[in-house]
């Protein structure tokens, strides 16, 4: 009897230690979890919106100077701005909602590589912080509206600002009152930086220049659009839609909304303010003032 016992112990023990045999088995054969190899994402504000941020959520911006899609931010201005930039960026490395193709890089003036985003340059904020220059911390957004050229990265912007030189297709220089002169002019591009135009002889949230069958629209194409989503200097109400034959025009302050053909879809380009005179179809500012009544 002693023996039958003695026996099964043994065989109870050797059972047991056969279980424990498979469950370390099962553990090492548990594969690890992928490594998290997001370099950038998207973040949402509630009063900003969705914006991008590098992986550890810290605010990427556009600036309004880069109107060509360059670097415009040199010397001193890198040190409260540096330039953002992920080698050998691959779709692995972005966060939901993210395209790869969006992104590109640039090489800025002193020599260093910069990630663009839908053809804006991105940027970090590092305000002076006790007399040094310190990155924001994760999560904020303070250089929003910054000199009024500064914005967050957003991902769907219908309207930026840039600040750029006015050049005619004439070749002459132009100020904001199209005057001939030097002097750069803040004013309203889609979201790719592509200028936008108003029409002089239009009317409150009237187009007066496309013909019913867009037959001229190849020279001044309509902005069509009913998405308004702008900079936070910029006041959401003051914009609407106008019917075109059909089509919705995006208007501000009641002035319907047109690209320049002649621009080529190029970054920068804003031909059309000396065509056929200067002012005739003048680029929109944030100030300016309402469309006459219809």
């Amino acid at each position: 009897m002693k023996n039958l016992f003695r026996n099964n112990w043994r065989y109870l023990l050797l059972v047991f230690f056969l279980f424990l045999l498979s469950c370390d088995d099962d553990n090492d054969n548990t594969p690890n979890p992928p490594a998290d190899t997001t370099q950038i994402k998207l973040q949402t504000s509630a009063t900003l919106g969705s914006y991008l941020t590098d992986k550890d959520g810290r605010t990427l911006y556009y600036f309004s100077n880069d109107a060509n899609g360059q670097n415009n931010c040199p010397g001193g201005c890198e040190a409260l701005w540096p330039y953002f930039n992920v080698d050998n960026l691959k779709p692995d490395m972005l966060g939901q909602g993210l395209d790869a193709a969006d992104f590109a890089t640039i090489t800025a003036a002193n020599g260093k590589k910069q990630l663009t985003y839908k053809t804006w340059p991105l940027y970090y904020y590092a305000p002076m912080v006790n007399g040094t220059n310190t990155l924001e911390a994760p999560g904020q957004t303070t250089g929003e509206g910054v000199g009024g050229v500064w914005f967050v990265a957003k991902p769907d912007y219908t309207i930026m600002l840039v600040n750029a030189q006015l050049l005619g297709n004439d070749g002459k220089k132009y100020k904001s009152d199209y005057t001939e002169g030097e002097g750069k002019t803040i004013y309203f591009t889609d979201g790719k930086g592509l200028t936008l135009y108003g029409f002089k002889p239009d009317k409150a949230n009237k187009n007066t220049f496309t013909k019913p069958d867009f037959s001229n629209n190849s020279v001044w194409p309509i902005y069509e659009t009913d998405k308004v989503v702008v900079p936070s200097t910029l006041d959401k109400t003051f914009f609407s839609t106008t019917d075109v034959f059909g089509k919705k025009q995006l208007t501000y302050k009641g002035w319907p909304l047109y690209y320049f053909g002649p621009d080529a879809n190029v970054r920068g380009n804003n031909k059309g303010v000396s065509v056929p005179a200067p002012g005739v179809w003048p680029v929109i500012l944030k100030d300016v003032a309402p469309a006459p009544p219809q």
